[in-house]
């Protein structure tokens, strides 16, 4: 947290944070005026960005303002949201505390707001000035939250490093430990490689849409299941693992390696509500255009693509399993 210091103006700067952080880590706070939300997605709305702009009108913030978002992924995402709307656009840059936010929540300049309940439907593409992780607050970590962030990790060897993705079954004791060397190493690894996409698609035209891996699923389960993104995130990479076997371009010995290793991180990978109600979230997913929907599927441990499939052809897949 020190180091943040280094990266933030010296006047004009405003903290966003959640009541978990701040109860954690407040003393160790930059001097400036702080708002806390409560922690959790349903904070993460278009009323508490207003909140939250309605706050820097009161404390006189100009254009010349920065918000430094202190906290995991809904953290990231709603200071990010914000900045980008308050006043036409504002400065803004994450100390990310959560894995799933040093992973993924915070790279790759994507902010939003769930709209009721429906993930991130309101958003903007708007780069931090700095994006900063330090991996020993993750020691404060609940064990849920931990398991969010490995789930985007896992996504991001299956999309390009099948040798990593073996190197973490190798050591899934060490990581589920928070052994600071190697979880320096996944978060470093993921960095890099949404990072280097990102850089190559950086509004989703194209390459960056392999990042949502897990996500077209994951997603609709998240908003029917009312759980954490990132066992939500695991059921739809486990759907994805079937679909492409479907499809004969993933191995059945593939898809079980994939099972077996987000289970063995203690991850689900099968919802238990009626799949017609999760389609039923899904129809309502971002990326669907006039029938179709542009999926990420499988070709091989650390190989993806995108297919436009009629959703007709989804339903019926995903109808006819129980996932």
């Amino acid at each position: 947290m020190e180091s943040v210091r280094n990266h933030i103006p010296d006047r004009q700067v405003y903290i966003v944070t959640d009541d978990n952080i701040y109860g954690l880590y407040r003393t160790s706070f930059p001097d400036f005026p702080v708002y806390v939300l409560k922690a959790g997605e349903k904070s993460k709305t278009l009323d508490s960005a207003a909140d939250i702009c309605k706050w820097l009108m009161e404390h006189g913030a100009g254009r010349d303002a920065f918000l430094l978002g202190i906290g995991g992924g809904m953290v990231c995402d709603i200071t990010g949201f914000t900045a980008s709307i308050f006043m036409r656009g504002i400065g803004f840059g994450f100390a990310a505390t959560s894995l799933l936010a040093q992973v993924d929540a915070s790279i790759g300049g994507k902010n939003g707001v769930n709209l009721e309940g429906f993930k991130n439907m309101m958003g903007t593409f708007n780069q931090p000035h700095f994006v900063l992780c330090d991996t020993f607050m993750l020691q404060t970590l609940p064990e849920a939250e931990l398991q969010n962030g490995l789930a985007e990790v896992v996504k991001h060897t299956l999309i390009s490093d099948k040798k990593m993705f073996m190197w973490i079954r190798e050591n899934i004791h060490k990581i589920l430990q928070l052994d600071n060397e190697l979880i320096n190493r996944l978060v470093s690894h993921s960095i890099t490689t949404k990072s280097e996409i990102v850089s190559r698609d950086e509004v989703e035209h194209g390459e960056r849409r392999k990042l949502n891996l897990g996500h077209t699923w994951g997603h609709a389960v998240e908003k029917t299941d009312g759980i954490p993104h990132g066992q939500a995130v695991s059921i739809g990479l486990a759907f994805a693992a079937r679909l492409s076997e479907h499809k004969g371009i993933l191995t059945r010995e593939e898809r079980l390696l994939i099972l077996d290793l987000l289970t063995s991180l203690g991850l689900p990978v099968i919802t238990r509500t009626d799949p017609a109600k999760v389609f039923q979230a899904l129809v309502k997913d971002k990326k669907r255009e006039s029938g179709h929907i542009h999926y990420v599927l499988m070709n091989g441990l650390g190989d993806v693509s995108v297919e436009r499939i009629p959703l007709d052809e989804l339903k019926q897949f995903a109808l006819s399993k129980a996932h």
